[in-house]
């Protein structure tokens, strides 16, 4: 008989966003009156920009002809899109050449994927609270113990909390695999310039990587902070940063993401050899994964046009004046609240007396909205409440 792989039985419950979605529908089903106000899910609204629509039409008429037709293009991601993102990179201040960009289908599968390059006995870090996938896919993959108080054995938690400015210390040991995101999932949080320094320099002195998951850089309001890793002086031999334009330019429904990998970066073998990480995952990359769709790639070059750029900016404008207007409404309303300033996130402190499902649970049943649990992304994350800027203002207001 065929055996299953037992570290997916560690898993706590249910993955988070399908249990919210579960207490929605039942919700909505015993009160179908009721108009619920979704701002739980990071699922953007607001329909693709005009130049990027007119991007995709053009890139679907090329596939209507035999002339322009395109069958399998380079599972790393054609030229032209590569170019333009090596651009932008250089536009903000980071070296990265067009053949270290890896585009892809989501940063939330790259982010997970990463971690098949890597040996099954190196130490993780994450931060607490965390991003779900970052801890998930480490479980499915054998480098935790069983979940003991809402933490995984063998994992190193660092604590991201309002008490440390949300910049998490450096562990008090040796670590191999570094998840940090900024800004920050759940927080809305950005790190600093001298704490990213912090941890290119620890990773450099551990022969540690940093997967650094940038999915939100676009949201950074505030001048002078950093959008990428690679911003870092050494941060190139250390790092690997994912982003995506999910949020950014509304590719949710249309998937489009990129990986960056600098070719200097390295890891050991077991001979202790250094082994390029870029040639690794262009392995896995090309074994496991057959591009995105052409149409979207055109779709997704266009982002970096002028007048992509103009109009994603608006898009993005749009959803930080609601973040501004959750953030001020709720402190007005006596909350402690974080985050929505360079980033979608609202982070808000619970009434005392609540957990943060039983917020869930009052605030869905007493107002209609819907949020995120501050313990569905770690235990550093019970008595906070997430709330997303990704919604109609109407409902926002």
């Amino acid at each position: 008989m065929a055996t299953i792989n037992t570290n997916y039985q560690k898993l706590q419950a249910g993955y988070l966003f399908p249990e919210i979605g579960k207490r929605v529908r039942n919700f909505a089903a015993a009160n179908p009156a009721a108009r619920i106000i979704r701002l739980g899910i990071g699922d953007v609204v607001l329909p693709l920009p005009a130049p990027i629509i007119d991007a995709m039409k053009a890139g679907v008429d090329e596939m209507a002809r035999k002339e322009t037709f395109q069958g399998y293009g380079p599972e790393q991601g054609h030229e032209f899109l590569r170019e333009a993102i090596a651009g932008h990179f250089r536009g903000q201040g980071a070296e990265v050449a067009a053949d270290e960009v890896f585009v892809s289908d989501g940063s939330k599968c790259d982010t997970a994927n990463i971690q098949e390059i890597f040996a099954v006995d190196n130490i993780i870090a994450v931060t607490d609270p965390v991003y779900p996938v970052y801890v998930d896919t480490n479980v499915m993959a054998g480098r935790t113990g069983p979940a003991e108080n809402g933490r995984y054995g063998k994992l190193v938690y660092l604590p991201t909390t309002a008490e440390n400015g949300f910049e998490p210390a450096l562990p008090s040991g040796h670590v191999d695999l570094i998840y940090l995101c900024s800004p920050n999932n759940p927080t809305g949080a950005v790190m600093s310039r001298a704490s990213l320094q912090r941890w290119v320099d620890y990773a450099k002195r551990e022969g540690a990587i940093i997967l650094f998951d940038a999915a939100y850089e676009a949201f950074i309001r505030e001048p002078g902070l950093v959008h990428s890793i690679f911003e870092i002086p050494g941060a190139r031999n250390v790092a690997i940063e994912f982003r995506s334009f999910s949020k950014t330019a509304g590719f949710t429904g249309t998937r489009c993401a990129f990986t960056v990998i600098p070719k200097e970066l390295c890891a050991r073998d077991g001979a202790g050899v250094p082994v390029p990480l870029h040639s690794l995952w262009n392995r896995r990359h090309t074994t496991k994964f057959n591009g995105v769709s052409y149409p979207v790639q055109r779709a997704a070059a266009a982002v970096f046009s002028p007048e992509g750029s103009k109009a994603v900016q608006a898009n993005i404008d749009y959803y930080m004046e609601n973040a501004r207007i959750i953030r001020e409404g709720l402190a007005k309303a006596g909350y402690r609240v974080h985050g929505g300033v360079n980033g979608p996130y609202i982070w808000l402190r619970v009434p005392e007396g609540l957990t943060s499902w039983q917020f869930f649970d009052r605030l869905l049943g007493e107002a209609n909205v819907v949020g995120t649990p501050g313990s569905g992304f770690g235990t550093c994350g019970e008595g906070y409440f997430r709330l997303s800027a990704f919604g109609f203002r109407e409902n926002v207001e």
